[in-house]
């Protein structure tokens, strides 16, 4: 199905020399209609101009030729087993895909989400409970190639001694090299918002009066923020922040 733009919040606003300049590509949702709102689809589309959505209702139907490659699978986590047992015939029909399961509530996909890192075919868990902006940037971590796995959902697994290494890749092969947009999208909604006055030169102090915490609590957070980013201090995580928003 394609729409036309999207314009909510200023997002969307994209000329027709942007369309014209990236290449098409469609995001297949393999779900019951409704498990992604048409809100949601509406302002993916306008999010990212390039993007066709297409959704089909069972597996087999996604087998098909589309008007554009697939660049993104989002498979409902009831049709999950199913995907699974026809991954190589998916994988050999949109290879340049990644496929991601779709999450409806924080508590529903516990069992399917240990078995991700095994999984021949999915390498990735969307969220729905996020707020747009946040929903959208996981998108766009997908769409080039990154993978995520909800923070809360990691931290279940643990505590149930549970494997949690990202996927592993098709056919099992070796996890591919963390990127920034992988190590950013662990990030909090508190963590980017300090990182991002971070980046602007602004110091704890002010930073905990913006926010009204204490410095203590800014220098946790701090920390946190380094150690997911892998950085070696502030003024690197920074750095890469900055340079992350111009790649953006």
């Amino acid at each position: 199905m394609s729409r036309g733009n999207y314009d909510g919040g200023g997002m969307g606003r994209h000329t027709d020399t942007e369309r014209r300049r990236e290449p098409q590509r469609v995001v297949l949702i393999i779900a019951n209609a409704g498990t992604i709102s048409e809100r949601l689809i509406h302002a993916l589309e306008g999010e990212f101009p390039s993007v066709v959505v297409e959704q089909v209702e069972h597996v087999g139907a996604a087998l098909g030729v589309f008007s554009h490659p697939v660049s993104l699978i989002l498979v409902d986590v009831t049709l999950l087993n199913e995907a699974e047992e026809r991954s190589a015939e998916l994988l050999l029909a949109h290879p340049q895909a990644l496929t991601a399961v779709i999450e409806p509530h924080d508590q529903s996909l516990d069992a399917s989400f240990i078995k991700v890192p095994e999984s021949p075919l999915v390498r990735s868990v969307l969220p729905m409970n996020l707020r747009l902006d946040l929903w959208l940037s996981v998108i766009r971590l997908m769409l080039c190639g990154g993978e995520y796995l909800p923070p809360g959902l990691i931290l279940r697994a643990r505590k149930n001694g549970h494997s949690t290494a990202l996927p592993s890749g098709n056919g099992g092969m070796s996890p591919r090299p963390r990127s920034d947009e992988t190590r950013f999208a662990e990030l909090t909604a508190r963590e980017l918002q300090i990182l991002e006055m971070v980046s602007r030169g602004l110091q704890n102090k002010l930073i905990a009066a913006e926010f009204r915490l204490s410095e203590h609590t800014v220098k946790i957070h701090l920390h946190n923020i380094i150690t997911k980013l892998g950085a070696h201090n502030r003024t690197e995580a920074a750095a890469r922040f900055r340079s992350l928003k111009e790649r953006h």
